[in-house]
């Protein structure tokens, strides 16, 4: 199974590069696959690529969904 994560391009590091950003979590990622990388676009990433260009509503919504997922499943006890 395959995840992609919609994340904010916060910043253009090199050509074809840059670093995006969920929940304050900050990756460089390689935007070589979208055409006009901007910062303040919203991106899938997948295994480190940027995949997929979204629209703000379409990325509030999928992000929404992701965190909706994480408050219903329940957290792991401790290790022993």
């Amino acid at each position: 199974m395959c995840l992609g994560l919609p994340m904010r391009i916060v910043e253009l590091t090199s050509e074809g590069a840059g670093i995006a950003e969920m929940d304050g979590l900050r990756q460089e990622v390689d935007l070589s696959l979208i055409e006009d990388p901007a910062p303040g676009v919203f991106v899938i990433v997948h295994a480190g690529f940027a995949i997929e260009r979204l629209d703000t509503a379409e990325a509030e919504a999928r992000i929404r969904l992701f965190e909706d997922l994480a408050a219903s499943t329940p957290e792991a006890p401790p290790p022993a």
